[in-house]
């Protein structure tokens, strides 16, 4: 276990850190938005808006969604159980929680999910200011909902925010439970459509039911370190999984086919185009407010590849839905697998032992990313394997069970575009 961060701890005797300490999630938050502080992001912020106004479409590689490519089907999924334990949660709600928790089941607060440590977008309830028994019944409806390794990569992705707060003197802007909780309803039900949104730093989950069927996109993983050396949960360490398929798969290609996935030689290249790079995002193009985003197909086609090497890309591709419930993960590989003629797979960066790289592998029906950050709270000011970004989106309308809804005999569909006031 490698513990390379160190050498990057922030000084937290600086003005940044300082003023964090004082400061609640709330307050934090807010003071973002009245100093317009850090520029850059304040900026990206004013964009997510923007974008938020555009009806949703979908992701797309050319700007023409394409239609018929999800259906409904029975996966089995113990939806009883996951009702049981949703409702479990609302039970232990105060009238206000509730009141702030539930929205329509086509709001377009589906869409405000964030990565960042400030809270911008302030819906339904934060698990690190409700009761334990609120918090340990929030976490059973995670649980019911993820695939066991799903669960504990989730777990750990909060474990490490932890400890970052930790790192950085500031528990209580940053912490295991600094994420909000919100459902879509108008409620839990087996039969009627429904959701929930768990998001914060370094974490976003979006799921959508329909009876025995679940959408579980998108869905953002990330750490910053990757890895936990002190304390109790010390050695927990996550998406070393996906670091590892894919560079499993670069390495296995010949010499013309790598130079032919690798679309540019260094992570913030100058041959990129205005908008490929943001301090950000910086590389990744699918996250927070990206849904309508146009994301052409780069890199060699998977179908292209030898059978060993089509191996390895549905490896990359399931390493990153390995939180998804196995029957329902099943399914969705397979309809990986029958576009792999037009599934797609790319490469920034080096390939050797430490260097830090991106790699995006897509199709109609799936995308998944993978990016190594430079510093945010760490100094590293160039991109490390100790601060990881990953994605999975479902194209195509997929997201947020959005092409299912239009399915869904007398459902779902008529998208609420003003944002409601649960004040």
């Amino acid at each position: 276990m490698s513990s390379s961060f160190r050498a990057h701890l922030p000084d937290l005797r600086a003005e940044r850190f300082l003023q964090m300490q004082k400061q609640d999630a709330h307050e934090y938050g807010a003071s973002f938005l009245q100093t317009q502080r850090p520029a850059q992001l304040y900026a990206l912020y004013q964009y997510w808006r923007k974008l938020l106004a555009e009806p949703f479409k979908g992701i797309t590689n050319d700007g023409k969604v394409r239609h018929g490519l999800f259906t409904l089907e029975d996966e089995g999924l113990p939806i009883d159980h996951i009702v049981a334990t949703a409702r479990t949660a609302l039970d232990k709600m105060s009238p206000d929680q509730r009141r702030r928790s539930i929205y329509h089941i086509d709001s377009c607060e589906w869409r405000t999910w964030t990565n960042p440590e400030f809270l911008l977008s302030d819906k339904g309830i934060r698990l690190d200011q409700v009761s334990p028994e609120l918090r340990e019944a929030v976490m059973a409806v995670l649980k019911a909902t993820l695939s066991p390794d799903g669960y504990a990569q989730a777990v750990g992705a909060m474990r490490i925010n932890g400890f970052l707060g930790e790192m950085v003197a500031s528990p209580a802007v940053i912490n295991e439970f600094s994420y909000n909780l919100v459902l879509f309803g108008p409620e839990p039900s087996a039969e009627a459509p429904w959701g929930f949104a768990l998001y914060g730093h370094h974490l976003s989950i979006n799921a959508f039911f329909y009876r025995r069927q679940v959408v579980l996109s998108p869905s953002f993983f990330g750490a910053e370190p990757n890895l936990i050396d002190a304390g109790p949960h010390a050695g927990t360490r996550i998406l070393a999984d996906k670091e590892a398929a894919g560079l499993a798969l670069m390495r296995s290609l010949p010499p013309e086919t790598a130079a032919r996935a690798r679309v540019y030689h260094q992570l913030r290249d100058p041959a990129m185009p205005p908008g490929r790079w943001n301090p950000d995002d910086q590389r990744h193009l699918c996250g927070a407010y990206r849904d309508n985003r146009l994301v052409p197909y780069e890199g060699v086609r998977v179908s292209d590849l030898g059978e060993e090497q089509q191996e390895l890309a549905a490896a990359v591709i399931e390493s990153h839905l390995m939180y998804i419930p196995e029957r329902s993960r099943r399914r969705w590989m397979a309809a990986v697998r029958s576009w792999f003629g037009e599934t797609f797979f790319c490469w920034i960066g080096g390939s050797g032992d430490d260097d830090a790289f991106y790699y995006r592998a897509q199709s109609p029906v799936v995308i998944v990313e993978f990016d190594h950050h430079s510093g945010i709270f760490l100094t590293n000011s160039e991109p490390a394997r100790f601060h990881i970004h990953s994605i999975v989106r479902m194209p195509n309308g997929g997201d947020y069970g959005m092409a299912l809804r239009q399915l869904i005999p007398g459902g779902c569909g008529d998208f609420v575009w003003e944002p409601e006031s649960h004040e």
